[in-house]
């Protein structure tokens, strides 16, 4: 699993969001692509921690826009009549839901 684990987390991060808004927003795929790989800015919260990258550290939970209330407002996105509001919503759940798998193989492996 150790080997699979980082295909799929920077995987669902950089080459889903492609896939996703190719089917949601077929017509406009290329700018929702853009917009929600910009979702991945939500990293930057990173650096607000100590060290900056932990590979054992779990990012649901123990950074800021990592957490439900962040989850929450990526929620709210979608009641936005914008695509490009909506699609960082979208984008931003699909980072945490990603993150989110990779505490659960963390879990599973640890």
């Amino acid at each position: 699993m150790a080997f699979v684990q980082p295909f799929l987390h920077y995987g669902g991060h950089w080459l889903a969001p492609f896939l996703i808004a190719w089917l949601i927003w077929r017509g406009d795929w290329k700018r929702a692509s853009a917009v929600m790989v910009a979702a991945n800015l939500i990293d930057l919260d990173h650096l607000f921690a100590d060290p900056i990258f932990d590979p054992e550290r779990c990012s649901i939970g123990f950074h800021l826009l990592h957490g439900w209330e962040a989850a929450l407002a990526s929620l709210l996105l979608l009641a936005v009549p914008r695509w490009w509001v909506r699609a960082l919503g979208v984008g931003a759940l699909w980072h945490l839901a990603v993150d989110y798998g990779d505490c659960m193989m963390q879990h599973a492996t640890g």
